[in-house]
């Protein structure tokens, strides 16, 4: 059989992966603190004795896009937007963490300050607890503090762990979380700032994204045709040899 059909048939795997990547990043276009996803394709060549000949289209890496996406003014006072780089821990319920630029955050029923999934957000000493009753106001540094609305009292309750670990090492998990490669836990990072009362925005260019679908819809007819072509030539073959 002619290895064209090999060839055509893994670049339309591939194809049809980034489809779905893409397909992803569009309905993820208004999710608060998503960053765009993306396939890469690479050609590998047939090695043989002799010669070089037709390669194969093969998944070279999944990446990720880490380009801030654009802060929004809610004035909820949970809410908050990590400014340039750097993301907010959560603890996951196998104890390990995860990292998010999600910011919509809630206090659950016993008072923790949670994620919109119900995950702890990870303070210096663990989840963070905060008082009943009290305004929260979270500052620059990360700080939550607690305003008493009988004597307008300033105290720090606690602080979130905000962390900037390399890109490199950053991996996407299922859940949408990001983790380290390695499985340990990121160390804080002190430079890492957050605006309170703000979210940020999903990173992905709708009209980019929409653009690339239909880049990959052409493609994929191409090697749809490049399997039909070498159909064709097959049928043509057994022919010729059926005629001898």
């Amino acid at each position: 059989m002619d290895r064209l059909i090999y060839t055509a048939m893994t670049g339309a795997t591939g194809t049809m992966n980034q489809q779905a990547a893409v397909s992803n990043n569009i309905a993820n276009a208004a999710s608060t603190g998503f960053r765009a996803q993306m396939h890469k394709l690479r050609g590998v060549e047939i090695q043989t004795e002799a010669f070089r000949s037709r390669s194969f289209a093969v998944d070279a890496s999944i990446a990720n896009d880490f380009t801030p996406g654009p802060i929004q003014y809610t004035g909820r006072p949970y809410d908050v937007a990590v400014e340039g780089k750097g993301w907010l821990a959560v603890q996951l319920p196998d104890g390990s963490e995860g990292y998010t630029r999600d910011g919509s955050l809630t206090l659950s029923p016993a008072g923790i300050l949670q994620t919109r999934d119900g995950l702890p957000v990870a303070g210096d000493g663990g989840p963070i607890a905060l008082p009943p009753d009290t305004e929260i106001v979270i500052g620059r540094d990360g700080s939550v503090s607690s305003i008493d609305p009988n004597g307008n009292i300033v105290n720090i309750v606690a602080r979130l762990k905000l962390v900037n670990p390399p890109e490199a090492e950053l991996v996407r998990g299922d859940d949408g979380l990001f983790r380290l490669a390695g499985g340990a836990p990121a160390p804080a990072d002190e430079n890492v700032q957050v605006a309170g009362g703000y979210l940020e925005g999903s990173n992905v260019n709708v009209a980019d994204q929409m653009v690339q679908m239909i880049s990959l819809a052409r493609q994929f007819e191409m090697q749809v045709r490049m399997l039909q072509t070498a159909e064709a030539n097959d049928r043509a073959a057994t022919q010729v040899l059926a005629a001898r």
